[in-house]
């Protein structure tokens, strides 16, 4: 049986990659920072802990309870929008420590911690090591700045998850924008369903090959630039 690992599982995408894997059968292990989330996760019939990856103790107890796994598929889900600019302006410090904890802190803890496991997955060919960006953070792509503070923090998850893709020697890492999607950031107007947005993202990633590694997807599988 197959195992994924999903950070930041309390609602929306994340519990959705939780309720898709375990419909097909996979063991999933999830993490929430809330009480709620954790029954939420439980509910589902999957492996709950509770976590907050801002916390650098509580990741590191995370590590303690994954040893001796293997895991197929993990990913950070974990993230926050922040201010709603609508133009580069100054952002007030305690944004910018809540933000930038969350979106690059976060993953610059987990991610390294992962990667062993991942290392060892899909029987010793390695799994798929992911990260949930934006396309807001492509610098490539940036066409808009605003909610620039959002921007910032994804493009520097890109460059956590394009600096661990360097260590991994059967891993597969990669960044996805799951696309504009009906969560509690995207608003009800968004183009995407959270099924329609894991199933996505779960295809692609079922299809990535080694080449992919280091590399950064729409939630379709078309490439984005960083």
């Amino acid at each position: 049986m197959p195992t994924a690992l999903v950070l930041g599982a309390s609602r929306g995408l994340g519990l959705e990659f939780v309720r898709q894997y375990r419909a097909d059968g996979w063991r999933v292990i999830a993490a929430a920072r809330s009480d709620e989330g954790v029954e939420a996760i439980k509910a589902l019939g999957a492996e709950a802990h509770k976590v907050d990856l801002t916390d650098a103790g509580a990741v590191a107890g995370l590590g303690w309870k994954l040893d001796g796994e293997t895991i197929d598929v993990a990913i950070y889900n974990a993230g926050v929008i922040g201010p709603r600019t609508e133009a580069a302006q100054p952002v007030p410090r305690q944004d910018f420590d809540a933000v930038m904890h969350t979106n690059v802190l976060g993953p610059m803890m987990a991610l390294p911690l992962l990667l062993p496991f991942v290392e060892t997955g899909n029987h010793g060919r390695g799994g798929v090591l992911a990260v949930l960006s934006s396309k807001m953070g492509s610098i490539g792509g940036m066409e808009s700045n605003r909610a620039w503070m959002y921007r910032v923090s994804k493009a520097a998850a890109n460059a956590v998850l394009k600096a661990v893709s360097l260590d991994a020697r059967h891993a597969i890492c990669v960044a996805l924008h799951p696309g504009w999607v009906q969560t509690d950031m995207g608003g009800p107007q968004a183009d995407l369903t959270p099924q329609q947005s894991v199933s996505g993202m779960r295809r692609t990633l079922a299809g990535l090959t080694h080449n992919d590694n280091g590399s950064f997807h729409n939630y379709d599988g078309t490439p984005i630039p960083w």
